[in-house]
């Protein structure tokens, strides 16, 4: 590790034979608590969703499988790019706006087992979500110990819009490369932190957000070693901070080759993919849009998704000053922030924002933190509450809503 401990924090150590260092021992019981109390969870969330829908006449299969993007993303795996939509004037929806990883991976899935691709995806998320809760347990106890990292995994199964990792959807693919690319960047293994990110930037346009925060804590960790150095290079670069650099270069890969790919196939490399998302109506414009509708749904009220929105997405702002207030590893922090700049200043489908905040799990470390410092029965009522919360929001939203997500 190198001389920026408290950006890139490394695990307690305890003295071996001959008062070396080593690492701490380490056991399966965290993980495995963990990952239990994150199953339960969303099990129990999918439960409620079956019962709804039988209920009300509905498929569960179709619900959680063939719903909104998720059928983009079947029909990309199934028939490869080409599909595209004609509204009114300046809304043409093109699959193109649709990052290439997961319906690759739906397609290997799929011809892999004799399942649908309806069937791969939903497979595939759910293994992803997995992952994704042991990358974010393994930062979570890195960073503060096992409570603390069994209590971010299940605050994170538990937010009112985690249903969304029991769909077929991208958000537990990028959630679990994010994480474990943050894993590796903590705890020094660049080439790894680079090449999770580079996949990462391949699952979803959001996905920059972990190239970002490689390559700004690479500089910064150059930056410091130059600045030990008198701000010069020895003549012999050594081993690590190479692989510093080609962490650093490899990251943002995955993403720009996506872009660079629909702009050649647009005839625009530099702008074509963006008119794509101008298509969707989905712009940066500084949250320029969303302030607009959020003066309407102040002023005359709306559906209650939007509501609901409107409070996750004030929740995360506040959350995220917490973050920072914390002093979190700067890797964390880049990427959160990045990923809440690019929920609050871009414009499009306004009942998605949570969404895109899902795999922002860093934005959970402050609650629960307090949650670890906090008495026993405190913490359960959080828990309790939030469970409430994520079981009727999370089953009102795929049964009843009929919303895009």
């Amino acid at each position: 590790m190198s001389q920026s401990t408290a950006l890139l924090p490394a695990p307690a150590t305890e003295l071996g034979d001959g008062g070396c260092a080593r690492p701490p021992r380490t056991t399966v019981a965290g993980p495995v608590l963990a990952l239990g109390a994150f199953a339960a969870a969303r099990l129990t969330g999918m439960v409620c969703v079956a019962l709804v829908s039988h209920l009300t006449h509905q498929d569960t299969f179709r619900l959680l499988g063939r719903s909104w993007d998720s059928r983009w993303y079947t029909g990309i795996a199934a028939h490869g790019y080409g599909r595209t939509l004609f509204f009114e004037p300046g809304v043409v929806q093109s699959d193109l706006a649709f990052f290439p990883l997961y319906p690759g991976l739906v397609r290997a899935v799929a011809t892999v087992l004799p399942i649908g691709y309806g069937a791969a995806g939903l497979l595939l998320s759910w293994l992803a979500a997995g992952a994704a809760a042991w990358g974010v347990y393994a930062i979570g106890e890195r960073l503060h110990g096992r409570r603390t990292g069994t209590l971010l995994v299940l605050l994170w199964a538990l937010m009112p819009h985690s249903v969304v990792l029991s769909l077929a959807y991208t958000e537990p693919v990028l959630t679990a490369l994010a994480a474990w690319s943050l894993y590796a960047v903590l705890s020094g293994r660049w080439l790894w932190a680079g090449a999770l990110a580079a996949l990462a930037g391949l699952a979803r346009p959001n996905g920059f957000a972990v190239a970002a925060a490689v390559c700004v804590t690479a500089a910064y960790e150059i930056a410091v070693r130059l600045k030990g150095r008198g701000r010069k290079l020895p003549r012999k670069v050594p081993h690590s901070l190479w692989k510093v650099c080609a962490g650093a270069a490899i990251a943002p890969l995955g993403w720009a080759a996506y872009v660079l790919y629909v702009g050649i196939r647009k005839g625009d490399p530099l702008h074509g993919y963006f008119a794509v998302q101008r298509g969707w109506g989905s712009t940066f414009d500084f949250g320029a849009g969303s302030l607009v509708f959020v003066k309407h749904l102040l002023r005359d009220g709306d559906k209650l998704v939007f509501s609901m929105t409107l409070v996750i997405v004030a929740g995360a702002l506040l959350l995220f000053a917490l973050l920072v207030a914390d002093r979190a590893p700067l890797p964390l922090v880049v990427y959160t922030g990045v990923l809440v700049l690019i929920t609050i200043g871009g414009s499009g489908f306004f009942e998605s924002k949570p969404r895109f905040l899902l795999p922002a799990f860093p934005l959970l470390i402050p609650l629960a933190l307090a949650m670890t410092r906090a008495r026993p029965n405190s913490a359960h009522l959080v828990v309790c509450a939030l469970a409430g919360l994520s079981l009727a929001y999370g089953t009102y939203l795929v049964t009843t809503a009929h919303m895009p997500l």
